[in-house]
This record gives structure tokens, sequence and C-alpha cells, in this order.
């Protein structure tokens, strides 16, 4: 069995051609291409979950997989800057099938949110790069010391880091503009402009 607990971090990237010539560069090889990703986060008849930071998320891009994430361990984020948390996933065999069964047992669709993503390794770590629709970012996961060493080798060591879920980010994108999208999709996005100072400095 795979390791149940996810470490990472996000930045916030001008050029993700430029992170991919690094990528290539450094050694990386390529373990999944470009693909769309559709997520949904469901959430319990009292709204419990996203209150207490925890996702129950059914994703399709390549394959259908269902996600179960913990609350983010608070004491790691502050001592090694990286996110930590307890994340089990399954496989299922059919995503429309595995709602039907979600919405059974009581969860009902919260949020929307798109993305297009690109996967490396490098070194021990993954490296994605992602395309969301409030701009370019890319996601670091393995072991802290594994992370730092993926940044280095892209010239990414100091580089602000940004711990929190894309939806988080997408919250304090539709306070800073004003908008009221509830779904993080490109229809939403498009013709909005979010420029890059939305998320300078954002740890």
């Amino acid at each position: 069995m795979s390791s149940l607990i996810e470490t990472e971090v996000k930045i916030a990237v001008a050029d993700l051609d430029a992170i991919r010539q690094r990528l290539e560069a450094a050694g990386a090889a390529l373990r999944a291409p470009r693909v769309f990703e559709r997520n949904v986060r469901y959430e319990d008849a009292a709204g419990t979950l996203t209150p207490n930071d925890i996702v129950l998320r059914l994703r399709q891009d390549a394959t259908a997989r269902l996600t179960y994430k913990a609350p983010p361990d608070a004491d790691t984020a502050l001592a090694e800057n990286v996110r930590t948390r307890f994340e089990a996933e399954v496989t299922v065999s059919d995503f429309d099938t595995m709602d039907i069964i979600l919405r059974r047992l009581g969860f009902v669709p919260y949020v929307v949110y798109e993305k297009y993503r690109t996967t490396y390794r490098l070194g021990a770590a993954e490296v994605v790069l992602d395309e969301m629709p409030f701009g370019p970012f890319i996601e670091v996961e393995g072991t802290a010391s594994a992370i730092d060493q993926a940044l280095d080798a892209l010239g990414l060591a100091d580089a602000p880091r940004i711990l929190d879920s894309y939806l988080v980010l997408f919250e304090r994108v539709k306070a800073a503009l004003a908008l009221d999208a509830h779904d993080l999709t490109f229809d939403n996005f498009a013709g909005v402009d979010v420029p890059p100072e939305v998320f300078v400095g954002y740890h």
C-alpha cells in the first residue's frame, strides 16, 4: 500500500512553458501528459466537512477516483513549510455511478472545480503543472526534503509557497475581484483577468 500521507506545496508561476523547460533540463520524466480534470467536492447533510477542512472528492481525468482528505497538520506546516495531511484514494470504475452512491449515502455536491494537469517525476518528488481557471501553478508532492530538492533544481527555492487548497485560493480571488461564481470552472473565468498580485506574498 502506498503512503496515506500527502505532503505538498503549491507555487504560483508566470509561465508553465518555462517551468516545463526547467523540468526537462533537470532530467524530469513525464509521468502523465496534459489532461482535463473535473472535480466534485461533496458535503454531508449538516454541512460539516468544508468548515472542518475535510475533503470528500470525486475526480474524473483519465480515470475516476474517490478521495478522502483529513484536515492538514498545522504543526508540520509551521515547522517545515509544507502542507501535510492524511489522504486515502481509490480508483472507481464509473464516475456517474459513484456520484449516485454518494448521493444515496446523504452526500451532496458542494462545488465543482476544473484544471488541466501535466505530471512529471523529478527525483523523489512529483511535480505537476496546473492550468487553473485563475492562472498557472505548480504543485510539488513528496517528502519535505524531496520537495526542497525539486524546488531547488527548478530555481524556485525562494519562491513563496502556498499551503492552501485551490478552493481556498478561489475564495481569495473571488473576494479580491468581487466575483460571485460558485464553481471554479473555465467558463466562469472566461474574460476575467486575475492579476498576479492577488497571490503575491500569500502562504
